[in-house]
């Protein structure tokens, strides 16, 4: 999902079915505690959770950030 792929294009990497990747998404939303509101993208806001409790892997930098040395 971070990488913006759709359902469809999640399987087609991970050798998994439709309905599987369908299944692991819902259950990230859920436990996310994301509604499917309808002013609000799901998906985004499960990025954007994950970016602020990994720190995306940047070591605490916002993307594109990151302090030289």
């Amino acid at each position: 999902m971070a990488e913006g792929r759709s359902n469809s294009g999640i399987a087609d990497i991970m050798h998994l079915a439709e309905k599987t990747v369908e299944s692991c998404v819902v259950r990230i939303f859920t436990k996310l505690g994301l509604s499917g509101a309808q002013d609000t993208n799901r998906r985004v806001l499960a990025v954007l959770a994950w970016l602020r409790s990994s720190n995306g892997g940047n070591g605490g930098h916002p993307a594109g950030t990151r302090a030289a040395g």
